[in-house]
Order: C-alpha cells, then structure tokens, then sequence
C-alpha cells in the first residue's frame, strides 16, 4: 500500500510540474504574436526600437530590451503597463491598446517586491513578454 501512495504521489508530483512548464511556454507564444502584431512594426521583432515603421519617427521607439538596464536594473513593470495602456499624460506617438487589452479576467501582478496590483490579464501578459526581451 505504501508503495503505491508514493507512485501515485509522484505521478501527480510530475503531472502538476509538467502543467505548471507548459502553461507559461504557450503564454509565451501567444503573446510573442501579439507582440508581432500590434508592437513589430515600430519596436521592431526584437524589441530594440528598430522596426521597420521606425525611420521615420520621432522620436524613435523605445529600445525594449533596455528598460531594465536603464532602471537599475530592475524592471518597471508599472511603467510597462501604464505605457501600453495609455495611462500616460502629455503627448505619445505610441498608440493606445488599453481597449484591446481589456478583458474581463484580472490577474494579480507584483508591481513592488511583495506588493500585487489586479491588472487585465493580456496587459499582465504583454508586460511580462516585454520582461523576457531584457539583456544585460
């Protein structure tokens, strides 16, 4: 009996780790498209300010990859979202997404080390894309 407690236990170890990695990967690919759809264009498909919208723009498109380099070396996560929602005062050559962003699932995002903020999912989501295109 013991044995199968601790076979059976390990099967569900195993399908809760292979659920909790696919989840994120197929996140991931989806909001890599969105980000070739709505962002590509100006950002570039890399995130670096250099798509092919950018030549003729001032000022340029932000350099994506950058934003954490140039903040310390943290992310900011709450300008990310304020940025791609619009919440921005003052003139901004970015479009607003909020409307397509807005859906009526909210997650719960960590804005500060151990504080979380409710945030639409897909603009959690398009944040944490810009997040996995940080270099050094």
């Amino acid at each position: 009996m013991r044995g199968l407690f601790w076979t059976g236990g390990a099967v569900l170890m195993t399908l809760g780790l292979l659920s909790c990695t696919a989840e994120p990967e197929v996140a991931r690919r989806e909001y890599a498209t969105y980000f070739k759809e709505y962002c590509a264009a100006c950002h570039g498909s890399g995130g670096r300010g250099n798509g092919p919208a950018a030549a003729g723009m001032t000022p340029r498109p932000t350099d994506l990859t950058r934003l954490s380099a140039n903040n310390g070396g943290v992310f900011p996560i709450v300008a990310v979202m304020n940025q791609i929602d619009g919440y921005r005062s003052g003139p901004r050559a970015m479009p607003e997404f909020g409307a397509f962003l807005v859906n009526d699932r909210s997650v719960m995002v960590e804005t500060a080390p151990g504080e979380f903020t409710p945030a639409p999912e897909r603009l959690a989501g398009m944040a944490d894309y810009i997040r996995t295109l940080q270099t050094p």
